[in-house]
C-alpha cells in the first residue's frame, strides 16, 4: 500500500469550485478568532496552534508525525502550488490535526504532482482553513506563546469555538509517541506493519556495514533513507521494546527518532535508553535527544513558541562552523540540569553552564557532570535563542541533535551527521568532525557538489 496516497486517482485540480466554498473559524483559547474558508475536510479539530517558516515542503510537514497534536500554520502565503506526491511523503499518513493557510492553490504546477493539496487534506481528514491573515496569527503567537485552538467547519459560533479551546488538551504532559509509532518491528525497505512501503526507500546497501535498531517514536521516512544511504541495514521497533530486546538483536548501533508530544511523558523509552547506555553506540534526533538527554538526568522544558521550519541556525561548538538547519520542535533540554561544570574539560572557564550565549561568544563547548553517566558536553547552539541543540556523551558513546539533519523538507547542511554516526559505530572519537574526508563533498548551502542551491 502507498503511504497516504491512491495513486489509482490523478487531480490536478482537485479543489471545490469558488462558489462552493465552506465557511471555516480558527479560534485561539486566548478568545481569538479568525474567519476564512475550509479548503480541506469538512469538520473540527482541535490542537496546539504553532506556525512553520519554511517556504516549501507542506506536504513533508503535514505527513511528519511529529506534527501529532498540532494545528499547524504555514508562514508561506501561498500553498499547494506544486500538488502533492507518493514519493514526498514522509510517513504512511497526516499526523498534523489542522492547516492554516493565507492562499491554497488548486492548481497543481508540477510534472511530480499525482494530486492537489486540498484534495490530499480532504482524503487525509484534515481540516484546514484558508483567507486567514497567516502574517498576524504568526505574530501573535510569537507574542503571546503556542496555545491550543480549534479550527471548525461545523460551529461556525466565536464564543463556542473559543470555549472548546480551552477545554482541549493542548502538549504539555501527552504522550502522542504511542499514537504515531509502529506496534510491531519490521526492516526497512519492506512494508510496515499497516501495510505501507513508501514510494522511495532511498539507496538500500546491497552488503550493509552495519546493522541499526531504529527506536520508532515517528520517524520520519527520510531519515531512515539517509541511514540506509550511510550504508545501515535499519530493523525499526516500536518505542515499548525493552532494552535487553534490543540487545538481543547484536546491533552495531542504536537511533533514536523523532516524535510528537511532551518528551517528559515518555518515560518508558528514556527509562530504556538509560539501560542501553555503555552498551551500544546511540544517535538520537529532535525527541531522541531529548530522549537520550533524559535518561542522562536533564530535565526538559516548552519553549515560548518552539521552532519549526528550515531556517534555523545552530552552532557546532566542536568547529565553529555554523550549520542552517531544518526543526520541529516545542520542548527543549536543559543543560544546566545534567550536573555541575567540569572546568578542567571546559576550557579552564566558570560560565554558568545554563548561560549559553557566554560559551558561544568563548567557543568552547562545556562540560558537565552527569552522575554516573560520566562527561557530558554541549556540542551545538542555536543562535536566535541561544537554546540547546545538540549533546554528545563522552564516555558513553552516544550524541543527539535537536534539530533534523535528513532534512526533507530543507537544506542539507547537517548530514553530516549520519556520516557521524557511522565512525562512532566505527570506534572513532572524532566522529563528529566536519573536516574528516569521510563527510566531505558537500559545497556552499550543504549541497553535494555538483548539485544547484535547490538541492
Amino acid at each position: 500500500m502507498t503511504p497516504g496516497l491512491d495513486m489509482g486517482a490523478r487531480t490536478l485540480e482537485g479543489g471545490m469550485p469558488v462558489t462552493d466554498r465552506r465557511r471555516a473559524l480558527l479560534a485561539l483559547e486566548d478568545g481569538t478568532v479568525f474567519e476564512g474558508w475550509s479548503c480541506g475536510a469538512p469538520g473540527e479539530a482541535d490542537g496546539e496552534a504553532c506556525f512553520n517558516t519554511s517556504l516549501s515542503g507542506y506536504q513533508e510537514v503535514l505527513t511528519d508525525p511529529s506534527y501529532a497534536g498540532q494545528i499547524v500554520t504555514m508562514t508561506m502565503p501561498q500553498i499547494g502550488n506544486y500538488g502533492v506526491n507518493g514519493a514526498d511523503m514522509e510517513s504512511r499518513g497526516s499526523f498534523a490535526r489542522g492547516f492554516v493557510v493565507r492562499e491554497m492553490s488548486r492548481i497543481a504546477s508540477s510534472w511530480r504532482s499525482e494530486m492537489s493539496a486540498p484534495e490530499f487534506l480532504r482524503r487525509q481528514g484534515v481540516v484546514a482553513i484558508e483567507g486567514v491573515d497567516t502574517r498576524r496569527l504568526t505574530r501573535h503567537l510569537r507574542e503571546q506563546g503556542a496555545m491550543r485552538a480549534v479550527i471548525s467547519t461545523t460551529d461556525l459560533d466565536p464564543a463556542s469555538l473559543v470555549a472548546k479551546a480551552k477545554a482541549s488538551p493542548g502538549l504539555v504532559g501527552r504522550d502522542l509517541v504511542r499514537e504515531v509509532a509502529v506496534t510491531s518491528a519490521y526492516e526497512w525497505g519492506t512494508e510496515d506493519p499497516t501495510g505501507c512501503l513508501p514510494v522511495d526507500t532511498g539507496v538500500l546497501p546491497v552488503k550493509p556495514r552495519y546493522r541499526v535498531v531504529a527506536i520508532d517514536s515517528g520517524a520520519k521516512f527520510n531519515i531512515l533513507r539517509r541511514l540506509a544511504e550511510a550504508g545501515c541495514a535499519v530493523r525499526v521497533v516500536p518505542p515499548t521494546t525493552s532494552a535487553a530486546e534490543i540487545l538481543e538483536l547484536d546491533a552495531d548501533g542504536v537511533f533514536l527518532a523523532n516524535g510528537p508530544g511532551d518528551p517528559s511523558a515518555v518515560d518508558y523509552l528514556y527509562t530504556t535508553v538509560r539501560e542501553l547506555l555503555g552498551f551500544v553506540p546511540i544517535f538520537g534526533i529532535c525527541l531522541g535527544h531529548q530522549m537520550l538527554s533524559l535518561a542522562m538526568g536533564a530535565n526538559t522544558y516548552k519553549l515560548r513558541y518552539g521552532h519549526r521550519g528550515g531556517n534555523q541556525p545552530v552552532m557546532n561548538l566542536l568547529t565553529g562552523q555554523v550549520e542552517i538547519t531544518s526543526q520541529n520542535h516545542g520542548f527543549c533540554v536543559d543543560f544546566s540540569s545534567m550536573g555541575p561544570l567540569d572546568v578542567e574539560r571546559s576550557g579552564g572557564l566558570v560560565h554558568d553552564p545554563a548561560d549559553l550565549a557566554a560559551w558561544v561568544r568563548a567557543g568552547v563547548a562545556p562540560v558537565v557532570t552527569a552522575g554516573r553517566f560520566g562527561a557530558v558536553q554541549l556540542t551545538h547552539v542555536n543562535l536566535n535563542d541561544m537554546t540547546v541543540e545538540g549533546v554528545r556523551a563522552l564516555d558513553q558513546r552516544a550524541f543527539s541533535v535537536q534539530y533534523h539533519p535528513e532534512a526533507a523538507p530543507g537544506p542539507h547542511d547537517s548530514r553530516y551527521l549520519f556520516g557521524a554516526f557511522s565512525a562512532l559505530m566505527d570506534g572513532r572519537e572524532d566522529y563528529l568532525s566536519v573536516s574528516d574526508p569521510r563527510f566531505a563533498g558537500r559545497g556552499a548551502g550543504g549541497c553535494e557538489e555538483g548539485e544547484s542551491q535547490g538541492c
